[in-house]
């Protein structure tokens, strides 16, 4: 059974710092690609970093390049989303998940599971 479980998110003051992680069971991180999205109130879900650990290839969405590091541990399954320099508008809910599509100039696309999600907010 496929199951993807974040932690990590929580308040935090503009310029902080925060440390997404994307437990992964029932499929190995070596052969799928997972993707973190976000969706913040009123708006349309997006996608923000994704990572393919087999070919060992990365995507950020421009909002966030420079700020966001994602990596993968594939002995532990895990993939984590470290998050520097937030802003307010970075404040969303935060979802990894498994993708079946992958562009380099748009990102990776039609995800098959996800996540619960997990609350980032930035806020003085």
């Amino acid at each position: 059974q496929v199951q993807l479980v974040e932690s990590g998110g929580g308040l935090v003051h503009p310029g902080g710092s925060l440390r997404l992680s994307c437990v992964a069971s029932g499929f190995s991180l070596r052969l799928w690609p997972i993707g973190w999205f976000r969706q913040a109130p009123g708006k349309e879900r997006e996608n923000v970093a994704c990572i393919s650990s087999d070919v060992g290839r990365t995507y950020y969405v421009d909002a966030v390049k420079g700020r966001f590091t994602i990596s993968g541990d594939n002995d532990k399954n895990t993939v984590h989303l470290q998050m520097d320099n937030l802003k307010p508008d970075d404040t969303a809910v935060y979802y990894c998940a498994r993708v079946t599509g992958w562009s380099d100039r748009a990102g990776c696309y039609s995800p098959d599971f996800w996540g619960q999600g997990t609350q980032v907010t930035v806020a003085s």
